[in-house]
Order: C-alpha cells, then structure tokens, then sequence
C-alpha cells in the first residue's frame, strides 16, 4: 500500500510541475519583460528533461484540452534566445516521435507548421547558420510535413523552399546536417510545383552526387536520398532532365551493384529505393524509351528472377514486375481490326454516340496505338495549384439531389391511340372463359405439340451407314485400329439425319417413351418441382446421385443395328473441328471424341471390333429435350448464320452432385504469369506463333498436327475470335467485339479439341476490357466435357488452375476508344490439365443459355401445363433487328369458374412485370429467369395461391440478338438496351420500346401498384439485404430501373443481381455460384412475393402457419454506408496477399467501371460498365 501511494504521489507531484512549470512559460510570454531570457531557458530546460524522462508528460501535453502546445509555440514565436529555441525545438520533436502521427496532427492544427518555417527563414539569414539550429528545425518539419497537406505552398510562399536545398549543397560531406534537409525536400517535392521549382535548382543533378554504387558507410543518407529523387522524379519535367542525363542507365548500374553486392540482403530498401525512381521516371515515354535501350527488361528479369528463392525480397521482385509491365511496347491486337468481325448493317445510323462515332471513323483508325497520355512534348507543369489549395471533400456529383427528379412524373410518353397496340397481349382482361372446362383438376397427358426431330445420329469412325434410324436413341458406331477411318473421319463432316414429316410426332413420343422407361421415377432429376417451401433446397439429395449414375446409359448390344443416314460424298464447309452445315432440314453438332467413347469399365472390357456403343440420352430435366431444341436451333437466326450445335446446349447441364468452393489464390501467382510474358519479349525466338483459328481468315485451317489443340466457336452464343499458339501448351485467345462495336469484350465461349492428359494447357484471353474481376477472387472458368457427359456426367464444373487477371501489353488508340485516353487490354488466363485424350470440351465464362434454349424451355413448359389450372399464354412481343422473335409469356391461375365472379377476380389481379437478360453476357440471369418460371407453373401449393394472386407478365429475355450472337452487352445496335428506355428507337432498341410500350398500356388502363427486398433476405439464403442500393444516380437516368419508376409511375421498380463468382455469407458463403443455386434465388423471388401477398392482407390470405412462416419484424440490415450512392458489404473486394497492382501503374485513367463485387446478389454496379454481376430486371407493376 506504501509503495502504491508513494507512487500516486509522485506522479501527482510531476504533473502538477509541470503544469507549474507551463504556467511560469505563459507568465513569461506574456510579460515579456527583459531579463526574463534566463528564466526561458531554465523552464524549458526542466520542461524538455521531463518530456525526456517521463511518457506521462508528453501524453498530458498533447491531451485534449491542454494549452501546452500553444504556450510552447507561442514561446518559441516570440523568443529570441538561441537556447531556449534549441531547447523548444527539442520539446516539440519529442512530442511528434510517439503516437502514431496523432501528436504531429495537432501540432499543425496549432499553427506549428508556420511558425517553424518562419524561423527557419530568420536562421537562414544568419551567416554562418546554426547548424544544431538547422538540425533540429528540419527534423522536425520532417516529422511534421507528411500531416500537413499544404506545406509544400506554405514553404514556397514563405519563401523557405530554396533554404533546405542550398543547405545540402554547401554541406556535402555534413551527413549530419543534409540527412533532415533531405527529407524536407521529399515532403516538398510530393507538391508538383515545388518539384518542378526545385528541379529548375539543380536538385535532381544534385541527389545524383549522393547516391552511388554499393558502400556499407552512410546508409541511411543513400536511403533518404533515393526517397528524395523517386519523389521529384514524379515530375514529368525531372522526369525527362534525368532521362536527357543519362540517369537511368546509371540507375540500372546502380541497382545491379547493389543487387550483386548485398548477398545477405541487408540493404534490401536501398535496392527498393533504387527501382522507385527508376519506377517514377518511367512514367514518361522518354523514360520508358530510355529503359528499354539501356537493356532493362533484361536486367530487371534476372535479377528478380534470383530474388525468387527469398520470400523477404518479395517486393523488389512486385515493383521489378510493375516497371517490366509498364515499360513492355504497347502493341495493337494482332487483328485487321479490332470492330467486330462480322457485320450488321442497321437500318438507321444514330445521329450521335459510339455507334454513330464507330461508323464515322476514318479507315484503320483503330489499328494506331497512341500513347499521348504522356505529353511529353506539350506536357508543363502547371503553377497553379490544385490539391494544395483547397480541401478535397469527398462529393459524388452522380447522386441525383434534384428533389423534382425525385418524384415520379407518371407520363404516357406515347398518345393513348396508340398504346391500343398493345391492347392484344392482354386477352385475359377481356376473356370470359364461356368455352372453358374449368370443373376438372386433373392435368391433360402430356403432348408435345412441337415439331420434334428425329434421332441424331453421331458416327466417330469414318464408314457408311444405310438409311435406316432406330427413333429412340443416338448411335455411336464405333470401329477400332483402323487409322485410315479414323484420317477419314477427321476430314468427314457428321450429319444428323431426321424422321420424314409424317414420323416426327410418332418417332418423337416413341423416344419420350424409351427414355422415361430408362429410369425409376425417383431418378429422374426434378421431374416434378418441389411441392412446398421447405423443399426448395439445394442440397444433394440420393435421387440426385442415383440420376448421375444412370442419366445417360451407355448399352453394348451386338445385336443393336443402326443405319444412319450417312453423307455421300465430302462437305465442303467442314470446321476446324469436324462440324459441317445444314442441309435443308439437317443440323449437326460439332465433333464427338475422335477415339470414341471412354467407357468407365477397364480396358480388358472394351467393345470389340464391330461392336456398337449405343448412347441413350433421358432429359436432363423436366424443360430440356434433345431433339426439340434441334428444332428450335432451326428457328434461330445468327448474323453468322450458324450451322453448329454446341453439345452442351444439345446434352443439356445438371449440376454436379459436389460443391465448387471458391479457389484459394496461390501466392505469387500473378507474378510468375507476367513473368511468362516478359520472357516472350526477352526470349523471341522461343515463340512459336502460330495463328490456329481465325474467324478473320476464312482459309486459316485447323492443325494436322496431334499435339495442337484445335478451336472452334461457329455456334450459337460461341464467342473466340483468334488463338495463336505461342509455346507449345500455350495460347493467347482473342475474343469478338459486340456486333456494331469495338470493344465490350468478357463473355467467352469456344470449343477445344485434340488435347492430351497429364499436360497443363494454359489459356490467356487477352483482349478483355475489365480493370478487375472476379478471377482474382477465387472465379473459375467454366468447363463441359463431352466424354464425361457420354459417360454420364453431363455437366458444366468449374475448373482452372494458376488464376489471375492482370494489365497487359495490348492497347487501343484513343480515338477507338471513344475519346478516352488510349487503353489497354487485360488478360485472363488459366491452366488446365483435361481428364481424356482426344475429348472435345467447352468453356465458357458463366453456365451459357442460349435462345434456343429459351425457346425449348418454354414450349416445354406449355406443353406440360395443366390448362386447367394454369392459364400459360406464349405471345411475339415483337421481331429484333436479326429477325427473331422477343417472346413474352403470361402465367396466371385460371379462374375457379366462369361465374363473373370469379372473373372479376382474374381480371383484377395485380400485374407483376419481369424482364431478364438485358446483357447477353450474363447468363445468371437467364438461370434465375428459369427458376422463376418453372416454380410459376408448378403443381406446388404455394405457385397456386402465387398465381391465383398476381398475373405475371414475364419478358425472359430482351436482347435476343446479343445472346445469339455471342455478344457480352449489345445487341445488333451497338448499344447497351439497357441505357435505352428514356427514349427507345422503334427500328434500333424494338424490345425495349415495345417493352416500355407495355409498360405504358397498363399505366393507360390505371394498372399500376409493393415492398421486396427485405423480404428476399429471409426467403433466399443467397440474397444479401446488405449489399443494396435504394438510390437514383444520374448517370443511370435511362436504365428500366429509373425510367419505369419516374416516366411510368411504378413505384417498386427493382433490379435484382446476381454474383458470377460465388457468396460471401449465408448456408452458400465460400461456394462458388451454380445454376442451382441460381434457379433456387429465382423461385425464392416467387416465395418472397408470396410472403408479400400475406402480409399486405393477412385476412384474406389466409395459409397454414406452417407452409408460410412469416416473422412479425423484418430484418434490420447491417449495411454499411461507404459512399452516397451504394450500400456495400465492409469489403467488396479484399485483398489478397500478393502485393502486385492490377493495372501495373501504367498512364491510363482509372477506369469508370466498378469492381465486381464478391458478395452475393450486388446491387452497386455500373450498369454501363462492365460488371461481373448479372442484371435481372424486376419490375412490380
């Protein structure tokens, strides 16, 4: 207990001292009396000696509420003792060392940075100057000037700039006193005018007298010194005087004296240091030049390439990397030009935008690479400042404040007249059900009204077949050791011969038949969908993998006899892959595997010569049938004019019965891909290049050779313009711009072919256009094997291995940029190491749905309705430019009776309007799109009460023609539909006009209405309430979104998104996104709406507790305001450990669009920009 408060006692004793001893400073300032000099000193000496001794003392000066710091500032504004200078200047340093920059702030907040500037114009005066004066003055402007954003034109106007630099010239051999002068001048030089005023003074030449090569004496002062140059070397004026020098050639000697002579690696920030201003005079394309001619590129790689092996030297080796990519030539793509390589022309040219700007430019404009973002011949710094000026408050001027903006202005936009058009896709408000059997509630049998093809037949030897099919499944005819049939095949197109008209309906139930007897009913995935809430799970159920084991049947039979119709004499219009054309009612499908079909069983059990292998194909669910989308791909209309079927939208996808986990990034990864790259420009001569496949070059052929991959994307939805081989298991992949663009390029898909096991092919897309992606986040690409669906499997999975999305060389001029400053392209590349020889396999950036598929999937559903129950009606909402047709369905209930009503009540069902696929390449929402529709016509309780309350008016997808044509956001305009709603162009954006058009009858009609989201984050374990935004951006004043609230007057006008990766939270967080999970997010819209309906009138709506159970308390969102125009998770992208700057710190503009967020359902994107999310339009009207 003494000790204790002996204790207490003395720390009360030195606070009270020196608050005493403060009091007696003040007392002094202000009396200033003569004589009191001597007092000065001794208090301040005391004072100094307790900051010295005591950490209490320095946290009590600096507390809030202490007049500590202005009562010594205040002294030492109006002292004239040397003494008591030194001793204050030595208090104040104290202060600022400790406390994480916090007592630095407040010594500037107090005016500190004025006063010692001033007094360091007075000690400059003095001939000779103090130098223990000068010493301290600057160690503290040092320490002081990082939290002081204005003290570069503080300096300059007080005059003091000039003072610390002619200090370090007189006193060269000082390290003493030039090591503080040194590090005043960094602070200074991060102000552009002050960096430009001190390189007029000779500094840059003068820093060049300090650093040298490899010396263990004076260490410290090469660092502060190296710190100094790399700063004023941001200049593009100091930039160039060094380059005119000769300075980075002795930069690069410099560095590799270092470099050889540090073996323990002690010095490893000099050496950093060192390759900072080589990184900060390489910003300019003199610099760049210079780099290049001194033969950096090489030295830079092997040196980095020895500092490999030491994890510690890790940065030398990332900023080694940045200065290689920085400097790498910038390159035009290896195209003709980087327009799209096939042509639209648009019955009307737009008077302005990028399309009309694409159509007016000079030829080959695109093919220049352009550079002027450097100026380095017009570039002067400016005297004027910016930054320093004044404070820079974070403003978004895109979040619309115009509070009439704000309000909904409901005008018909259209005269009523002629919205009467649209009066025909509303039948049900005027139908009267008079002829309708509204008594039975039992379904119809089932009766495909479609126009089914016959068997597709795929022969993989090259031999004739007869005339003959068997209609109920697919022959694979299968001959072994003859090499000649197998040359015979590789030139042989594969055709798939048809039933004649009058066996389709016969031929088509008969294979329905064989297929349905092929498995139990608990086998057949989704046969019927899930008949109450609780079942909408996925989770992998035994049914499911019982359907993996036996989906597709692989029978041997030597009895089995098939004779399909065979070619009889050679196509000419062969793929590279083995496809070949239609031929009046004839399709085909791309090339099976060349070695036939890998059976699961040993070898010792292989078919014999002779023997057939017969594929019988079930549907894979309920809405996919093989041969009717044969029928509907006959239908669709490509600019290219498609003849190919891609097997994956054939075969059809079930997800596989394991969970995809977002991929761990490997460290270092990103950096040993670049440094594959810079080898290409140091090691010429190992690259092959070679171009294998080119939509460009109609007589590019594909590789005899067996050990060249063979590519191919002739298909509906297919997207891969060019491949070059550039090592032997390596290719550079070029993707097609939009139709009626030059750019929009990140949806992929392509076939591979010819490939071998055990080897890691690796894959590099290289004219992306993102500045980030989900690819650096743990995303795979896409993979469909054939030869596994063969043998049962037929799934899309995530696959990819060495991961990473990274600047490249590759640009675009200016000019074809739009006016943006020359751009550069990104890379995405993959290695991947296939599981058969000789497979054929797909890959693709999100699971593909084609129109086709649409087209399929919805005659499906109508032909499997119960007409009774559901009223399902299919309309043309209108034809798109490529002259296919924009389908709109509506689902509703039918009405109990034809009493009026009853009638009435259908009639006067609330309208819930849905859109989707807006963007061709996002696919998730089509997936979403599905799960929607196919829980709106199911035979669950819960659809029937959904459809019994609303009328839905479903639009699945609005740009057709994009999707077809394997565009990533246009369609054959050239423009995003999207950003067309405020004033859509009948002859150029029809599906949008009409779908506003739509939109704008029921406004006419008084048909106008809800609350959802919340509601979706207790319903959908996917959906993050989190992640959504609720406010109007005027860059987003022409998406459906806004002009559907504002012009037409819906006042719950949603877009819902969707995550291409994966989640970062619920029952799915660390899972990779799959079509599951995406048709579960779709019927959980459905169950929110449900839950809606209830709540909005819980007495009519009257459900078993159990089926619904709805919380009295919506969930309060833990979002987090990050910036005024978004909601978004703490995190929307977090770091990964590997330190290396995506956009390589090249001289583009940041770019505009947003990075895709990892989280769930985002709702931040630009929906102008690129995103990695999808844009599923929902609109509750």
């Amino acid at each position: 207990m003494n000790k204790v408060k002996t204790s207490t006692e003395k720390s009360v004793s030195t606070s009270s001292r020196t608050m005493s001893l403060l009091s007696q400073l003040e007392k002094i300032n202000l009396d200033s009396v003569l004589g009191e000099a001597d007092n000065a000193r001794y208090v301040t000496a005391k004072i100094l000696h307790l900051v010295q001794s005591q950490e209490k003392t320095k946290k009590e000066m600096t507390s809030k509420g202490s007049s500590a710091i202005e009562v010594i500032l205040s002294t030492l504004e109006n002292t004239r003792d040397p003494q008591t200078i030194l001793n204050i200047l030595s208090i104040l340093i104290e202060l600022v060392s400790v406390g994480g920059g916090r007592r630095a702030s407040v010594l500037v907040t107090k005016g500190g940075t004025q006063i010692l500037l001033q007094l360091l114009l007075n000690a400059s005066k003095e001939s000779p100057p103090n130098e223990e004066l000068m010493v301290l003055l600057h160690t503290l402007l040092a320490k002081i000037g990082p939290k002081d954003k204005k003290i570069g034109m503080k300096a300059r106007i007080n005059g003091a700039l000039n003072i610390s630099l002619n200090l370090v010239k007189q006193n060269l051999q000082n390290h003493r006193l030039i090591l503080p002068c040194l590090q005043v001048l960094r602070v200074y030089s991060t102000n552009s005018v002050n960096a430009v005023s001190l390189g007029k003074n000779g500094v840059v030449e003068l820093m060049f007298k300090i650093i040298g090569p490899f010396s263990k004496k004076n260490t410290s002062l090469m660092k502060v010194a190296l710190d100094t140059l790399a700063a004023l070397l941001k200049s593009k004026t100091n930039a160039r005087r060094a380059v005119d020098r000769g300075y980075v050639h002795m930069l690069l000697t410099i560095y590799v004296d270092w470099h050889r002579h540090d073996s323990r690696h002690r010095y490893m920030l000099i050496r950093k240091g060192v390759l900072q201003c080589i990184k900060s005079v390489t910003n300019i394309k003199l610099g760049r030049k210079a780099f290049i001619d001194a033969n950096g590129m090489k030295i830079l790689y092997n040196t980095s390439q020895e500092c490999l092996a030491v994890r510690t030297l890790d940065p030398l080796v990332n900023t080694s990397s940045l200065i290689m990519r920085k400097c790498f030539p910038k390159n035009r793509l290896p195209l003709p030009t980087i327009k799209s390589a096939f042509h639209f022309q648009l019955p009307v040219i737009p008077a302005s935008g990028p399309v009309a700007q694409m159509y007016n430019l000079p030829p080959d404009v695109d093919d220049v690479v352009d550079e002027s973002d450097d100026n380095d011949d017009a570039e002067t710094e400016s005297e004027i400042e910016t930054e320093d000026d004044k404070d820079q408050n974070f403003k978004n001027d895109d979040i619309e404040t115009d509070i009439n903006k704000l309000k909904p202005r409901q005008e018909l936009g259209r005269p009523l007249e002629e919205l009467k058009m649209y009066e025909q896709f509303f039948p049900e408000l005027t139908e009267n059900f008079q002829e309708c059997d509204l008594v039975s509630k039992e379904p119809k049998p089932f009766v495909s009204n479609a126009n089914l093809g016959g068997p597709i037949v795929v022969p993989t030897a090259g031999e004739e077949f007869s005339a003959e099919t068997n209609p109920s499944v697919i022959g694979i005819s299968l001959k072994e050791g003859n090499p000649l049939l197998t040359e015979e095949y590789n030139r042989r197109p594969a055709f798939l011969g048809l039933p004649k008209k009058d066996s389709i309906k016969a031929s088509s139930l008969l294979q329905q038949n064989v297929q349905r007897n092929l498995l139990p009913s608990c086998q057949c995935l989704s046969q019927e969908i899930v008949t109450g809430l609780d079942r909408i799970s996925l989770q992998n159920t035994s049914e499911n993998d019982q359907y993996y084991a036996t989906g597709c049947v692989i029978k041997k039979d030597n009895k089995t006899s098939l004779t399909p119709l065979a070619c009889s004499k050679t196509c000419e219009h062969v793929s590279p892959c083995g496809s070949s054309l239609f031929e009046g009612s004839s399709v085909h499908l791309g090339k099976f595997c060349c070695t036939g079909v890998e059976s699961e069983e040993e070898d010792s059990k292989s078919s014999s010569s002779g023997e057939q292998v017969v594929l019988e194909v079930s549907d894979v669910s309920p809405v996919h049938d093989c041969d009717l989308y044969i029928e509907m791909v006959k239908t669709t209309k490509s600019i290219p004019e498609y003849s190919e079927v891609a097997y994956p939208d054939y075969f059809g996808h079930i997800p596989p019965p394991f969970k995809e986990p977002i991929l761990e990034r490997p460290y270092g990864v990103q950096r040993t891909k670049i440094s594959q790259d810079i080898e290409r420009l140091i090691h010429q001569n190992d690259i092959i290049d070679r171009v294998v496949y080119d939509l460009d070059n109609s007589i590019c052929s594909a590789p005899e050779e067996v050990d060249v991959l063979k590519f191919n994307s002739k298909f509906e939805s297919g997207n891969l313009r060019k491949v070059i081989q550039i090592r032997k298991n390596e290719y550079d992949l070029i993707l097609n711009s939009d139709i009626n663009s030059n750019h929009y390029h990140q949806w992929f898909y392509f076939e591979v072919s010819g490939m071998k096991t055990g080897i890691g092919y690796r894959f590099n897309i290289i004219n992306c256009e993102k500045s980030n992606s989900q690819f650096n986040y743990g995303m795979q690409p896409l993979m469909y094997s054939v030869q596994e669906a063969l043998n049962s499997r037929p799934s899309w999975t995530r696959v990819g291995t060495d991961i990473c999305y990274y600047k490249n060389h590759f640009s675009r001029s200016s000019i074809a940029a739009g006016g943006q400053k020359g751009k550069s392209y990104y890379t995405i590349t993959f290695t991947v190491t296939f599981q058969h020889k000789d497979d054929v396999c797909y890959f693709a950036y999100h699971y593909p749905y084609t129109y086709s598929t649409l087209k399929m999937h919805l005659q499906k559903l109508e032909s499997m309705h119960n007409p009774q129950q559901i009223y399902f009606r299919q309309d043309a909402l209108c034809e798109t430019l490529g002259g296919n047709i924009c389908p709109i369905v509506t689902i509703t209930a039918m009405p109990e009776s034809n009493y009026y009503e009853h009638i009435c009540q259908f009639r006067n069902r609330p309208y819930i309007f849905l859109s989707a696929r807006v963007h061709p390449g996002e696919t998730n929402a089509s997936w979403v799109m599905k799960g929607t529709l196919e829980y709106l016509m199911s035979s669950n309780p819960s659809a029937q009460s959904l459809r019994e309350s609303y009328i839905f008016k479903i639009i699945p997808m609005l740009n057709p023609d994009g999707v077809i044509n394997g565009n990533h956001r246009c369609s054959l305009s050239g423009e995003d539909l999207n950003r067309q709603w405020q004033n859509p162009n009948p002859d150029l954006h029809p599906t949008i006009y009409h779908a506003k058009g739509l939109l704008q009858y029921l406004a006419a009609i008084k048909r106008l209405p809800l609350v959802l989201p919340k509601i979706l984050s207790q319903t959908a374990p996917a959906f993050c309430m989190g992640s959504c935004s609720f406010v109007v951006e005027k860059s987003k004043e022409s998406t459906a979104r806004v002009v559907v609230w504002r012009e037409i007057g819906v006042q719950r006008s949603y877009t819902m998104e969707s995550t291409l990766c994966g989640c970062d939270q619920g029952k799915y967080k660390g899972l990779q996104i799959g079509t599951k999970e995406l048709e579960e997010m779709g019927a959980k819209f459905c169950v929110g709406l449900l839950r809606l309906k209830r709540m909005a009138s819980p007495l009519e709506y009257n459900l078993p507790s159990g089926l619904l159970d709805i919380e009295n308390e919506l969930i309060e969102s833990s979002c987090k305001v990050t910036s005024p125009t978004t909601y978004v998770l703490d995190e929307d992208e977090p770091r990964f450990l590997e330190e290396v700057d995506y956009s390589a710190e090249s001289n583009d503009d940041q770019d505009a669009e947003l990075a895709d967020n990892v989280g769930d359902y985002e709702a931040n994107n630009q929906e102008d920009g690129l995103s990695d999310s999808d844009s599923t339009r929902i609109l509750l009207s």
